[in-house]
């Protein structure tokens, strides 16, 4: 059966669907020893496709939740030298790279995989991935604030969903608020924008669920295997 060129990059798990197509016009693949940078072209399982000289194979998909630090970048390598989650996959095989990304100082779970198919399904807005983050801001936040997200707050030209919030802590001695919040959105810094829009600026941020998948007790800069349960459930969560 023929598959579009960049769907069978991502089975092959060597990008999310998305990246694949960055590859394919950049000029990176070869079918059956010909250029091809037009996106949609589709070839059987036959072809001979190679991406920077290397021929792809279709590999065991792997699936892994890492805890990542602040201050790394969610990324696979870096121009500026800074780190990157590659630096923790180094004795791990395969194409493996981050779905979705959390920003330079904000911690907490990845989803780490060579599945490109299943990782641009969970990226998709229509799936409404929810994700679960606990939010330190400076300042007592007054639940009427906290309301707030609970509708949704304007940022520049949208208007973000409605937010599941609890509070967790008031520290009056330190001056600070402690709070988890669930979205389904998942826009470049979006929680810490929430904050700013209220007044209280973030000063820890750090997810701690995706769909199904919870860091439980798994180390800040650790890795761990999906079970063959959570593996279904993830899958479960996409169309």
């Amino acid at each position: 059966m023929e598959k579009r060129l960049q769907k069978i990059l991502a089975e092959a798990g060597i990008a999310s669907r998305r990246g694949a197509e960055k590859i394919i016009t950049a000029g990176r693949v070869k079918v059956n020893g010909h250029l091809v940078t037009e996106l949609g072209r589709k070839f059987d399982s036959s072809a001979n496709i190679t991406v920077d000289g290397k021929r792809i194979v279709g590999e065991k998909k792997v699936y892994y939740v890492f805890n990542k630090p602040r201050g790394v970048i969610t990324t696979m390598s870096d121009p500026e030298g800074r780190r990157t989650v590659a630096d923790y996959l180094n004795n791990l095989d395969g194409n493996l790279f981050p779905v979705g990304r959390l920003d330079y100082n904000t911690e907490g779970l990845l989803l780490i995989t060579n599945d490109g198919d299943l990782a641009q399904k969970l990226m998709h807005p229509s799936n409404e991935i929810k994700k679960t983050y606990v939010v330190k801001v400076l300042g007592i936040l007054p639940e009427e604030k906290l309301d707030l997200l609970r509708i949704g707050v304007k940022l520049d030209d949208w208007l973000t969903a409605p937010a599941i919030v609890n509070l967790l802590e008031y520290n009056h001695e330190r001056n600070y608020t402690v709070f988890d919040i669930i979205i389904h959105e998942g826009r470049n810094l979006q929680i810490r924008r929430m904050c700013d829009f209220l007044g209280f600026p973030v000063s820890n941020l750090k997810r701690i669920k995706l769909g199904p998948l919870n860091l439980n007790n798994l180390k800040r800069g650790k890795l761990r295997r999906l079970s063959e349960s959570e593996i279904y459930l993830l899958k479960g969560c996409v169309q």
